[in-house]
């Protein structure tokens, strides 16, 4: 239990792990040096220990303050998904993996996706099904779903917590209609926000983000998508950030909020935002 919960690369490179200088209380962060992952040193008992954070009612629920947002961002996500494999909401079936208490689906539902979930934390799935949702408890690879049950497959902020994805995505194909469309949220190891931050990026912290160990960019991505089946459609990155608040003196930090908000086209562009958004077609 105190050897390094991730011993080897997450993506499946058959290359050595190497640490860098962004140092975490677990110890420095380990890289891939084929991909450029970046994995965390933390223990399988710590590991563990900070999952319990998700095993609440409330779950991934937005505040009152951050609905409208909430909203706003997941029908752009759900509009992308519709665009991409060209059919109306209401034909479209949706599984969220890793649903907790199913703010995402709520998005779906209330927008006309046939949408269902599957959450492995006990009280986060019990909300959700009290509330109306179709959610699935356990873990994916035990619901059994037929093959190519679903349209589209998303998977937000799960896939940082692994320490083989490997088996998840190739699962994730299997239920997928040939066509279909996975879509992977998750940060962007890559991103300027890293860069700059370094050991202050929050997303990295596991004392903040119970069981993030596994850091992805842009090329790891690619690679997993390839050995697990699926074709790249397209990856997206957003959001720019130089400081966490409280950090530095509040004129301070938004001088420098608004730096960064205006580094945020760029950042789009050229794939350097700290979100990334990664869309896989399951072949014909």
């Amino acid at each position: 239990m105190n050897s390094p919960y991730i011993s080897s690369c997450p993506v499946g490179c058959n290359a050595p792990l190497q640490p860098i200088p962004i140092v975490l209380p677990e110890g420095a962060l380990l890289r891939c040096t084929a991909c450029g992952q970046w994995v965390s040193q933390c223990n399988e008992a710590r590991y563990v220990e900070s999952m319990q954070e998700f095993d609440n009612p409330q779950g991934t629920l937005p505040t009152a303050a951050s609905i409208a947002r909430r909203f706003q961002l997941g029908s752009k996500w759900l509009g992308k998904i519709g665009q991409l494999l060209a059919k109306p909401a209401q034909e479209i079936h949706l599984l969220d993996v890793g649903c907790s208490s199913g703010a995402f689906l709520r998005i779906a539902t209330q927008l006309g996706y046939q949408a269902e979930g599957v959450e492995p934390a006990t009280r986060a799935a019990q909300a959700a099904q009290a509330a109306g949702l179709k959610v699935h408890h356990g873990l994916l690879q035990d619901i059994g779903f037929a093959a190519q049950s679903f349209d589209t497959v998303t998977l937000f902020e799960v896939i940082e917590h692994l320490k083989e994805p490997l088996g998840l995505l190739k699962e994730c194909r299997r239920i997928l209609k040939p066509g279909g469309i996975m879509l992977i949220g998750t940060g962007n190891a890559a991103s300027w926000t890293a860069a700059v931050m370094g050991s202050r990026w929050e997303y990295l912290h596991i004392d903040g983000h119970g069981g993030h160990v596994s850091f992805f960019n842009p090329v790891s991505m690619t690679l997993l998508a390839q050995r697990s089946g699926f074709t790249l459609e397209k990856i997206e990155t957003r959001n720019v950030r130089f400081f966490e608040k409280g950090e530095r003196p509040l004129v301070v930090y938004a001088a420098t909020k608004i730096a960064a908000e205006l580094l945020n086209a760029p950042a789009r562009l050229l794939g350097k935002g700290h979100d990334m958004a990664v869309f896989l077609r399951c072949p014909v």
